[in-house]
């Protein structure tokens, strides 16, 4: 019987890639609770339970392959967002390995059979034990600064043996807030407007203080003041009266409410009557291959819209220029106008001042 040349170069190539797998150097981790990890080779099974973890490892590895199981709002940003039109077999990974809250499942999460699961280091030993008590590997990673996001965005790039998809990434962060910092470091207080970031606004009203409050971190960074900065704690609930009484210049809703629009404030009786609102000055954060509130691999890409709105006298980025280049070089992806336009909300609030500069030309 003869074999086709095609059929034995795939032999050839499946046998090399086994070969490569049983020569692999063993990978040691250390991970944000300081704990030493060592996989055997580099993960190719990946669960991720904290939701910026998902679209992170799908970033670094350049798709969903790895990817076994998430969080199931990590998978209603892959639906909402366009990482499922990016990657739609995305749409079919498994999201009951745990609660939204973090608790594993761990019969389910068990069944992925992960080589490694990514798990919050903060949130207490009930969420790990669990985990390592049925044998299985986990890394644990902690959120709320920028130099912890390129810390676990480095971990788990070791630990899927793709280290320098990281670095290139970390790289572009590093560099995009240089440049940022530098522009609005001479900013004097009075020339730095109050902007909220709403955390929740649907039913509850929640806003944060500027202790471990990453949007602080880049409503600072992008020439702002945090107007809830004497919030005790992240995630508090607040009233509309005492953002009525903070007065903000701008409000940015978050993306994590499908429901919420701008209208949430203009309609308030109270809330209306703020200088953001009055000004039309309220944006609803994009949603992109992940939501842009929180820490993520598109980071670079919110501070810049962000500086634009605050301070368009300062930054002038090509914004959709920004999108395709990154996309391009984080996802493979040609990003087309009418996908910009939805990342960016610009039929809801394409019309509200300085929000022209994102149209397509």
């Amino acid at each position: 019987m003869r074999i086709s040349r095609a059929f034995a170069s795939s032999i050839v190539l499946a046998m090399a890639c086994v070969t490569d797998r049983a020569f692999a150097d063993p990978v040691t981790i250390t991970d944000q609770a300081g704990r030493t990890v060592t996989l055997n080779e580099p993960a190719e099974r990946v669960v991720t339970i904290p939701m910026p973890m998902a679209s992170t490892v799908i970033a670094i590895d350049g798709g969903p392959d790895r990817l076994v199981g998430m969080n199931p709002l990590s998978k209603t940003a892959i639906l909402e967002g366009i990482l499922g039109k990016i990657f739609p077999e995305a749409k079919d990974i498994s999201s009951d390995v745990t609660a939204p809250n973090f608790i594993p499942n761990i019969e389910e999460l068990a069944a992925t059979n992960p080589e490694l699961v990514v798990q919050w280091a903060d949130y207490g030993a009930d969420l790990v034990d669990p985990i390592t008590n049925a044998g299985l590997n986990v890394v644990l990673i902690s959120y709320g600064t920028e130099e912890k996001t390129k810390a676990y965005h480095q971990i788990v790039a070791d630990a899927i043996g793709k280290p320098e998809r990281a670095a290139a990434i970390n790289s572009w962060r590093d560099t995009v807030a240089a440049e940022m910092r530098e522009k609005t470091k001479d900013l004097a207080d009075d020339q730095r407007p109050k902007v909220l970031y709403l955390g929740r606004a649907m039913e509850n009203l929640t806003a944060s203080g500027t202790k471990g409050n990453y949007n602080a971190w880049y409503i600072d960074l992008a020439g702002g003041v945090n107007a809830s900065a004497d919030v005790e704690g992240n995630g508090t609930t607040i009233s509309p009266e005492q953002i009525a009484a903070w007065d903000p210049d701008v409000i940015l809703l978050n993306s994590f409410e499908p429901q919420l629009g701008i209208d949430r404030i203009y309609n308030d009786p109270i809330l209306s009557l703020t200088k953001a609102a009055q000004e039309k000055k309220v944006y609803k954060m994009p949603l992109g291959g992940y939501r842009w509130d929180p820490p993520s691999q598109e980071s670079p890409l919110t501070w810049m819209w962000l500086g634009n709105l605050l301070h368009p006298e300062i930054f002038n980025y090509d914004l959709r220029a920004e999108m395709k280049k990154a996309y391009k070089t984080i996802y493979d992806y040609e990003l087309t106008d009418e996908d910009i336009d939805g990342i960016l909300w610009t039929e809801m609030q394409g019309d509200a001042p300085n929000y022209a500069q994102f149209k397509a030309n």
